[in-house]
């Protein structure tokens, strides 16, 4: 078990990121030791921001161990393939590690991180730690060299040492937590008048940085509305590591003073085109309150080889999914009829799928451990990672019952800011609750069984979606045959069809199909994922030729599909023309709705 001691000594680290065309991170580490005899050292595997062990230790290679000039022998723990051990000579006082870690060169090996003009660089991946401490009680005093002419973002502030960058000395938990974005095309911007947040962006190319100044103003906006959500910053600085490129993957990971997001390429300069994916930024950024500053205590582990528990996923993910949202509409990211078609898209999803009539949305908190975020056969069924929407529609549910229960004078703002707010000026350390911290909170904004609510909607099973806060809100549920222009985004930036409310299915621009819902019309007619579709109604196959057969189906609806080798013919039947998910205004109910998602800067 780690001990709550420091560590004797101070680890120096040094990575060379200039080898960008194989990928390849070299890393050279000094770890003191106190004494002789077995020495653990690990790799960091349960990290933060990842719910899961994510470790690529796969990625890990070239190991040598080295004390005043004479190889070590090292062995690999027998269970813990994160854990190397090795015995320390009488007289030495430091060890000197070498190694490589090789990141990905292509999807399928893992995230890709390194592109020809920016990384990301997770030092996590980089390091290796002795067993035995809190990772606070790790000093590392960390170097980092990129190639010549390259500018970086990080919440740690760097000095010029040569070829160089150095960090200032941090504690190990520190520095796994603020992550670096480097690249050839840089451009570092304020979002706030005190210069304490800043969107530091890495491109593939120069002209993908050229964000207008309207374009900037609405991420500004997010950021004042934040300040206006939670009250207080348990930050002293904060840093948008973003990444506008399709040579490496997207994605978006949580840190206390920093996340990183990488999106598409053209976010600024097709700023209207892919305006679904504008959701992330807020999202990580309120994981700096939500998940960061404040989080589950069995999320919080004192260090990176401690099991992590998810059990308060809902709130950690669930609560956050619901602020980026309601925060796009506030800032100006979203127009008001975006995030109600956010809204509908997530509600009819959960209303269609299966997979809660047999499994309680407590029990996805431990999908990121089960699944690992895999492709799945039967996704509707199975349930994934669904504490994040399903969790998003119960917090609206939440919301919505403050207001009603407290006659409009209080809402979930209230929450955040009490429950997430820094409780003074430099408290930017994490805190930790339990479910009882919740229900007790809630109950001091507006008394109610909260305890009895959560449970039936957090560990009970049932069909359908709940939309108790939609409804509250002053809106219903509905089906049209046109899709939403949040709906239509959504496809054009996946380049695929979403058929899931009128055939039950997904598929690519190639054909490929993708989810199938369960004990929907295709899942009745035999097709899986992983199908080709070659022809609808006798024609071959493309996305337009099936949106105009199921806009005039009627009836049975024919397809050609191969799946492996074999080709088949099947049908669909009871195809009534397209179904796309709207929320409808109610007449005279109170708009509880349009007054979560209105700016709050003009009433502040």
């Amino acid at each position: 078990m780690p001990e709550d001691v420091p560590y004797p000594g101070t680890i120096i680290l040094d990575v060379d990121a200039r080898d960008v065309e194989r990928r390849i991170f070299r890393v050279r580490e000094t770890i003191p030791v106190a004494q002789a005899g077995e020495l653990t050292l690990l790799f960091p595997q349960w990290l933060p921001g990842y719910h899961a062990p994510q470790a690529p230790i796969e990625l890990f290679a070239g190991l040598v161990l080295e004390a005043g000039g004479q190889d070590l022998r090292w062995r690999r723990h027998p269970v813990n393939v994160q854990a190397f051990l090795v015995d320390v000579p009488d007289g030495v006082d430091a060890i000197e590690a070498r190694f490589q870690f090789l990141s990905p060169t292509d999807p399928a090996q893992g995230r890709v991180v390194v592109g020809p003009d920016l990384l990301m660089l997770q030092w996590n991946t980089v390091l290796l730690y002795p067993a035995g401490y809190f990772a606070r009680r790790i000093e590392v005093d960390a170097a980092l060299r990129l190639p010549e002419g390259w500018q970086h973002g990080c919440a740690m502030e760097a000095a010029n040492d040569g070829d160089r960058l150095r960090f200032p000395p941090v504690p190990l938990d520190v520095l796994v937590d603020s992550p670096v974005i480097a690249g050839r095309n840089f451009r570092r911007i304020a979002l706030d008048d005190q210069a304490q947040v800043h969107l530091a962006m890495a491109a593939d190319a120069p002209d993908q940085l050229d964000a207008t100044p309207e374009q900037i103003a609405l991420h500004r906006a997010l950021i004042e509305e934040a300040d206006l959500l939670f009250g207080t910053r348990p930050f002293d600085r904060y840093e948008v590591l973003f990444a506008l490129s399709d040579t490496i993957d997207s994605i978006g990971v949580e840190h206390h003073r920093s996340c990183e997001a990488a999106t598409l390429p053209g976010y600024f300069t097709d700023w209207d085109e892919s305006f679904s994916r504008r959701d992330t930024i807020p999202h990580e950024f309120v994981h700096s309150w939500n998940g960061k500053h404040r989080r589950g205590a069995d999320s919080w582990t004192p260090s990176f080889d401690r099991p992590i528990g998810n059990s308060l996923m809902w709130v950690y993910e669930g609560q956050t999914q619901y602020w980026d949202r309601v925060l796009c509409a506030r800032s100006g990211l979203w127009a008001p009829e975006h995030a109600l078609g956010a809204l509908a898209l997530t509600a009819a999803t959960h209303e269609v799928r299966a997979g809660s009539r047999w499994r309680p949305m407590s029990d996805t908190t431990r999908d990121p451990i089960i699944a690992a975020r895999a492709p799945l056969p039967w996704p509707s069924w199975q349930r994934s990672e669904d504490y994040y929407s399903e969790g998003a529609l119960v917090w609206l549910d939440v919301d919505t019952r403050i207001r009603e229960l407290s006659g409009e004078a209080r809402s979930l703002d209230d929450f955040a800011r009490a429950f997430f707010g820094a409780e003074a000026a430099g408290d930017w350390g994490t805190r930790t609750y339990v479910f009882e911290d919740v229900v007790a909170a809630l109950e001091q904004l507006a008394p109610f069984d909260w305890h009895g609510f959560f449970a039936a909607r957090i560990e009970g099973k049932h069909e359908g979606a709940p939309l108790a806060g939609i409804e509250r809100g002053g809106y219903r549920l509905v089906y049209r045959d046109e899709p939403t222009t949040y709906w239509a985004n959504t496809e054009k930036v996946a380049g695929n069809l979403n058929l899931t409310f009128s055939l039950g299915l997904t598929v690519a621009a190639d054909g490929a199909v993708g989810e199938v819902l369960w004990e929907g019309p295709a899942f009745t007619a035999g097709l899986t994922a992983g199908s080709t579709l070659l022809a609808v109604q006798g024609k071959p196959f493309s996305l337009e030729v099936l949106r105009d057969a199921v806009r005039a189906c009627r009836g049975p609806l024919q397809v050609q599909l191969r799946t492996g080798k074999r080709e088949r013919s099947l049908v669909i039947a009871n195809c009534s023309g397209h179904r796309y998910p709207h929320l409808e205004r109610v007449a005279g109910a109170t708009r509880r709705l349009d007054d979560i998602l209105r700016p709050r800067r003009a009433t502040a």
